[in-house]
């Protein structure tokens, strides 16, 4: 895979949600060069070591008007990536994951409209539910199976009547599997982390299920890349679907792992994850089409990039 990294954004007043996490402080660092970049973050999962010196840190939390307001004054672009990132943790509490990611988006969503500021925001593949064909396109019926996803529907669907009703430029983008440097927990995409930490101890690789379901996985720089085109593009008030066009079994993922690492690893199965979504592919025509994007990083080039960093 090849491509040319996009221009970020310079000389804006820029706002990362999120932005002490594992997507957001990518785009922190690929922002904060040539623009003055605020951070909007909990520090429930984020580090405040991700902050790097310049960027200002508005410790809080999206429920926080207060702090959502000093977080978007004058701002001119927001990328929203702040959320509650659990499909778990939504079916156990959907009280609290509602409350934070769409009652504390849509506060975000006035704010920016106070301000006129493009929001760019991180929508799921989750919205698509148990998907009724692959590669899954944006005109995928929105039917998901968690309350995180119902909730990253609302946002996504949100985004788009705000820029039909007020003229808010918003552009939603649907991420599939993100996988990358300084990722901690989140579903599906942490399976990598798993396995990575399983095959340099030796210790068995351990796969739910028989490992036929498949998933899209996406690296962290070309979710960073979507983002600054994201930034930029005419293509307002539409949704993207973020992956790389292809798909792997969790077997094969587990397989490559363990070759990049060079372990010795046995591959074992244990009890399928109750409601799994067998396969996950994106199409990525629409963002290809009208935003340039292109994957550049595949799976076993990420895969060996993270086993060197680390």
């Amino acid at each position: 895979m090849s491509g040319q990294r996009p221009e970020p954004p310079t000389g804006e007043t820029i706002l990362v949600t999120g932005g002490a996490g594992f997507i957001g402080s990518h785009l922190v660092d690929a922002l904060a060069d040539e623009n003055d970049v605020r951070v909007l973050d909990s520090l429930s999962s984020g580090r405040r070591d991700r902050v790097p010196e310049g960027v200002t840190l508005v410790e809080g939390d999206l429920r926080d008007e207060d702090a959502v307001a000093r977080a978007t004054d004058g701002i001119d672009l927001v990328f929203h990536e702040a959320a509650l990132v659990s499909v778990e943790r939504s079916v156990d509490d959907p009280v609290e994951s509602h409350a934070v990611n769409v009652d504390g988006t849509l506060t975000l969503l006035e704010r920016a409209r106070a301000e006129d500021a493009r929001v760019v925001l991180a929508s799921s593949a989750a919205i698509y539910g148990h998907p009724e064909y692959t590669p899954i396109d944006e005109d995928h019926p929105a039917e998901p199976s968690s309350p995180y996803g119902l909730e990253k529907a609302t946002v996504d669907e949100y985004a788009r009547l705000y820029h039909e009703l007020y003229g808010l430029p918003t552009v939603s983008l649907r991420y599939f599997n993100v996988y990358g440097p300084r990722q901690v927990g989140g579903d599906y995409s942490a399976v990598i982390s798993i396995f990575l930490e399983q095959a340099r101890a030796d210790e068995p690789i351990t796969i739910d299920g028989d490992g036929a379901q498949t998933r899209d996985f996406v690296h962290i720089s070309d979710v960073v890349q979507a983002n600054l085109l994201a930034a930029t593009t005419d293509a307002v008030g539409e949704s993207f679907n973020v992956g790389t066009g292809s798909s792997v079994t969790i077997r094969e993922l587990a397989e490559t792992i363990r070759e990049v690492v060079g372990s010795d690893s046995e591959i074992v199965h244990g009890e399928p994850r109750p409601g799994d979504i067998e396969h996950s592919q994106a199409a990525i025509s629409k963002i290809r089409t009208e935003l340039g994007y292109e994957p550049t990083v595949g799976l076993e080039e990420g895969l060996s990039r993270l086993v060197e960093n680390d």
